[in-house]
């Protein structure tokens, strides 16, 4: 059972590591505007890569139907998002958005 422990312990220094020499080294460096600016985009190009399977895959294959339910219930949840810009509100458009469609296409 120790063994148990020293794997995970192991598993934590090794995963703690690589994530905080970066931070450490480069604490007292100020990053150029460009690369201030490239970063912004980090979080929607990984939301948009997380989403595209979701949305456009049934099965093995890409759906862009108007079977795809998921695919019309982002359409004004993205909409719901461009104009509000509130997570919430974006969470309850897509919520509603599939309750309505389940509703009127099942």
């Amino acid at each position: 059972m120790d063994y148990i422990w020293q794997i995970i312990l192991g598993a934590a220094v090794v995963t703690y590591i690589p994530r905080m020499i970066p931070l450490v080294l480069g604490s007292k460096k100020e990053l150029p505007d460009i690369v201030l600016q490239w970063l912004t985009f980090v979080p929607p190009a990984v939301l948009a890569a997380l989403l595209a399977p979701s949305l456009l895959l049934n099965g093995n294959s890409i759906d862009v139907s108007l079977s795809n339910t998921y695919l019309l219930a982002a359409v004004p949840t993205f909409f719901v998002a461009i104009i509000w810009r509130s997570m919430v509100f974006t969470v309850i458009a897509g919520m509603a958005s599939i309750v309505l469609l389940g509703l009127l296409l099942y």
